[in-house]
């Protein structure tokens, strides 16, 4: 089946939800018109339907594979990857005085998102890429940023992030890979890491690895990590490439799911010392770390997106030839389209209303970044900074672990043949099933939810957030007072106002208790990030409702299914969020399982 960007909705949700206008006003940000960024939009659809989602399947069925320690990838991704890079696609957020075209994050994301339902295997390339950019533009020095990210955003040169180890896991504080200084400001690198994106690939010329390391006498923990610039072929002063760096991929992973993406084992230094330059400070690399992996985190919620759209295209489009049995209400006398049963058309709304609600906060977030880089006030990037920081790991949570539920609804509907290989549906629940995990599982992504995003500020942004939801509810039972509004209007204003009720008390619950109960704050940490998402979910939906029935006239079609889907959402998933907020704020003194023996399970 292939893949149709959703070009309308993308568009609908930039202009009536994420602010485009106001964004295209912003100093640096003049290009954003209407007009030009439904023609880049347009283009990246053209772009990823015909030349890289035919790649999906063959990149499942002829993965990449590791010989003598070089990596081929799956045929045709060398091609469309330098396709790729001539569309200038990696450089669409990026500076246009370093090669990229200039363009608000909020206009890249739907661009990162297309990709992503394209092909989440080949995304993964430029996804690293992206965050080694914005790594070395926040912490590199002159030198560094002009000798390597022109040449990143080319895709002259790819990106990696090279964190993990085999005794390390998600916890930094165990890295044991060492840099010695060598005299010439260069040192020595040595060690081994493991789970490297595109590590090693032949899609460009050369592979700049971002490595975390310790320097002789460096703190213990994580206060003594330091970011070092270790590229696969050393580099000269005016850019060209010299001798091959001592970093070998000694092996890559077989895996259940993103299959064309080669995760390497990188082993550096078994021939004398890998060449590698510090990036920034001594023992401030974690710090510099996270300035790519909150890029990174932030881009694989949109995978999330994408890979949720793609598996309900193909579920929509099988619904809709499969015949099988009469439908209940006795409407027809022979078998019909499985579409017409009321438990698909309920599985399919499921995922159309989630994957839409996902997309619209994505965006929403995006624009909230935007504003923190080029508000001419102060005052006002830091607040847009602060919600941005509060909504990415909810926003990373809750998209990819909605993008497993939709993909596995997306099997359930092909019913026996899901579980069929040749159908295609199953790729997608095998690829969703990595999202939860990298960049931060989910139970990290809740727990920096709690520490850093609500506790450290007394849950100052979470409530200002849930000051604008109550404003849209306002909103809503004022359009709920005309004649014309039918229930829809009354009843998301209902299930918005339990929401951000539920939410509320968490948030007072996590604020109250995290010092002197953390066990049974952390208990419902998780929850706590999937009712953020189903509320603020439900919040932009809601917003989507009201624009679409003030637009309804110009697409009638159109804005009646965005009223729709809503609808669902409101009724089917946002009317969840008072029992999951309750299973938090009852963990207190109430949850015999929290205090269970290690030995009861």
């Amino acid at each position: 089946m292939s893949y149709q960007a959703p070009i309308k909705d993308m568009l609908f949700v930039l202009n009536e939800l994420a602010g485009l206008e106001d964004i295209a006003a912003l100093p640096g940000f003049e290009d954003a018109q209407p007009e030009t960024v439904q023609a880049v939009i347009e283009e990246s659809a053209r772009f990823n339907q015909e030349v890289v989602a035919p790649l999906n399947v063959t990149g499942d069925r002829e993965p990449s594979s590791w010989r003598d320690g070089a990596v081929t990838t799956t045929p045709g991704f060398a091609a469309a990857f330098r396709q790729f890079v001539e569309g200038g696609w990696q450089g669409v957020p990026h500076a246009v005085d370093l090669g990229g075209q200039g363009l608000p994050k909020v206009v890249a994301t739907p661009c990162i998102e297309m990709l992503n339902a394209a092909n989440l295997s080949f995304a993964l390339c430029p996804l690293l890429t992206d965050g080694a950019i914005e790594a070395l533009m926040t912490a590199g020095s002159d030198t560094q940023k002009a000798l390597y990210v022109p040449r990143l955003i080319s895709g002259e040169w790819t990106g990696t992030m090279n964190l993990t180890e085999p005794q390390a896991g998600s916890d930094l504080a165990l890295v044991r890979t060492r840099a010695e200084p060598q005299g010439d400001g260069s040192y020595k690198v040595f060690g081994t890491k493991i789970f490297i994106t595109y590590g090693e690939h032949d899609m460009a010329e050369n592979i700049v690895h971002l490595v975390l390391a310790r320097t002789p006498g460096a703190p213990e923990g994580v206060k003594g990590i330091s970011l070092f610039i270790v590229p696969k072929f050393l580099v000269h002063e005016d850019g060209s490439l010299g001798a091959r760096n001592d970093v070998q991929c000694v092996s890559i992973e077989h895996k259940l799911g993103i299959k064309a993406s080669p995760t390497a084992v990188l082993q550096y230094g078994d021939h004398g010392g890998a060449t590698g330059y510090l990036i920034g400070e001594e023992n401030r690399g974690l710090e510099y770390m996270f300035i790519m992996m909150n890029s990174a985190r932030f881009a694989v919620g949109v995978q999330g997106i994408g890979v949720a759209d793609r598996a309900y295209q193909h579920a929509v489009a099988y619904a809709k030839e499969r015949v099988q049995s009469r439908p209940v209400d006795g409407s027809a006398k022979q078998a019909v389209a499985i579409i017409h049963h009321p438990d698909v058309k309920r599985m399919l709304s499921t995922m159309r209303a989630y994957t839409e609600a996902s997309r619209a906060l994505a965006y929403v977030a995006a624009s909230h970044a935007d504003r923190a880089h080029a508000s001419a006030d102060a005052a006002e990037r830091a607040q847009h900074n602060a919600i941005y920081e509060y909504l990415v790991p909810i926003h990373k949570g809750w998209s990819t672990e909605m993008s497993i539920e939709v993909a596995s609804l997306g099997v359930q509907i092909h019913g026996g043949m899901g579980f069929i290989e040749e159908t295609g549906a199953a790729q997608y629940y095998r690829d969703a099933r990595i999202l939860t995990i990298y960049e931060g599982t989910t139970a990290i992504q809740a727990n920096d939810l709690v520490g850093r995003k609500t506790v450290r500020d007394g849950g100052a942004i979470a409530k200002g957030v849930l000051a604008a939801v109550a404003e849209t509810e306002r909103a809503l039972a004022a359009r709920a007072e005309a004649a014309d509004a039918g229930p829809v209007f009354e009843t998301m204003r209902k299930h918005l106002a339990a929401g951000r009720q539920g939410l509320a008390d968490v948030v007072d619950f996590v604020v109250a208790h995290a010092k002197s109960d953390p066990n049974a704050v952390f208990a419902g940490s998780v929850p706590y990030l999937k009712l953020s998402g189903i509320v603020l979910g439900g919040w932009v939906m809601a917003r989507a409702m009201l624009a679409a029935d003030a637009k309804r006239a110009e697409d009638p079609v159109f804005h009646a299914t965005k009223i729709a889907t809503a609808s669902f959402y409101a009724s089917h998933i946002l009317s969840q969020a008072p029992g999951i907020a309750a299973s938090i704020v009852e963990t207190v003194g109430g949850d015999a399982w929290l205090a269970q023996d290690v030995e009861a399970y």
